[in-house]
């Protein structure tokens, strides 16, 4: 099996593993009991926490984990527009956005809240100018992925954050797909990250938060985590997710050029049939999104069974629907359809990457005689 697939899920680093199984079969107290092991887990958790926050590397700010990325987005999104108040009741966000964002901004819509979805080039980035004219007095947030989940295009989140700043809106920014990959630039208020996108867990994110810019509660029952977010925390799970993050701080400039070297083999490896989808200068390179003229994709994926890549987001696999990434940057159906996400990272091997394209390109062909 080649695994081609890292923007759905990360493999788990060894050290990852091996940190977590103490947690996992002997250290099972709870962190918020003030038995001497429930302290021991909480020191614990508080040291992760420290991790998490210094491979996302803002200054200042608290962090607050939770059961997911999706999670932290929702949180942030509702609860900063709970706090805003009722002069200030508008989001601005763009069309390209993971579901996590869009489905929490269409549900604050039905609670009368006024929701601005901008649209994208054909290059998957926002025209910084559109975004003025789009943030008001009443805008209480901007929301902006900095590295774009099907694309991997990367938006100039620190110029967003300028911008809602001047208007006196809160910035958020979706960094899953950024966390220990790219810098996150200075100006997001609150940054969401996941530990499995980073070859940590899955079922913990994080949520950090600039001084003052904690957004209301959106989870209650007992305020276990900095009295923001409730529920017992998993000492395993946060453990993971600090090891993860200290892998990728400590290994950044490695692992930037391991997938530089990828991506370099993987246009060497492409025929000029195949064009790569959004921004090839501003994006990050581990993403390889491309499409060919008149490829069945769903097709190419039941063919090539034992090569993991995918569609486009995996949390809308299965849906049926072309992806709304693409269509936003002037795909057609039949594009969007004819395209494929390869992703690849700290542990995938040059050979194994050449030889998946190489038979990707060939199952692609062989469509293209049977269709003849």
């Amino acid at each position: 099996m080649i695994y081609l697939d890292y923007q759905a899920t990360t493999p788990v680093a060894p050290e990852v593993a091996a940190a977590m199984r103490p947690w996992i079969e002997d250290k099972f107290a709870n962190p918020h009991s003030p038995s001497r092991w429930g302290r021991e887990a909480a020191a614990t958790i508080d040291v992760a926490r420290q991790q998490v926050a210094g491979a996302i590397g803002l200054p200042g700010g608290s962090l607050a984990f939770t059961g997911s990325a999706t999670e932290a987005l929702n949180w942030a999104i509702k609860g900063t527009l709970e706090r805003a108040g009722p002069e200030r009741r508008r989001i601005v966000t763009l069309g390209t956005e993971h579901a996590a964002v869009l489905d929490s901004c269409a549900w604050l819509e039905g609670q009368g809240v006024e929701v601005t979805y901008l649209p994208v080039g054909s290059d998957g980035l926002v025209e910084l100018e559109t975004l003025r004219a789009a943030v008001d007095g009443q805008t209480a947030l901007v929301a902006a992925m900095l590295v774009n989940n099907e694309i991997g295009v990367i938006q100039p989140v620190e110029e967003i954050a300028r911008i809602a700043h001047a208007a006196g809106a809160m910035m958020l920014c979706d960094a899953v797909q950024a966390l220990g990959r790219v810098d996150i630039p200075a100006g997001p208020d609150l940054v969401a990250v996941s530990a499995h996108k980073i070859h940590g867990p899955k079922g913990i994110g994080a949520l950090w938060m600039r001084d003052c810019a904690e957004p209301a509660p959106l989870i209650h029952g007992g305020g276990q985590e900095q009295g923001l977010r409730s529920g017992t925390l998993s000492p395993a799970l946060c453990v993971g997710f600090g090891e993860a993050a200290r892998l990728a701080r400590d290994s950044a400039q490695d692992d930037a050029a391991h997938v530089a070297g990828l991506w370099n083999a993987a246009l060497k490896s492409l025929g000029p049939e195949w064009a790569i989808n959004g921004s090839v200068d501003r994006r990050y390179q581990g993403n390889l999104n491309i499409r060919r003229e008149g490829l069945d994709s769903a097709r190419l994926l039941s063919d090539l069974r034992d090569i993991c890549m995918s569609l486009g987001s995996a949390c809308a696999s299965g849906s049926g629907r072309p992806s709304h990434v693409l269509r936003a940057i002037g795909l057609s159906d039949r594009d969007a359809r004819a395209s494929i996400r390869l992703g690849f990272g700290r542990y995938t091997t040059e050979a194994e990457l050449v030889d998946a394209i190489g038979r990707i390109d060939e199952a692609a062909r062989a469509q293209e005689r049977f269709a003849a």
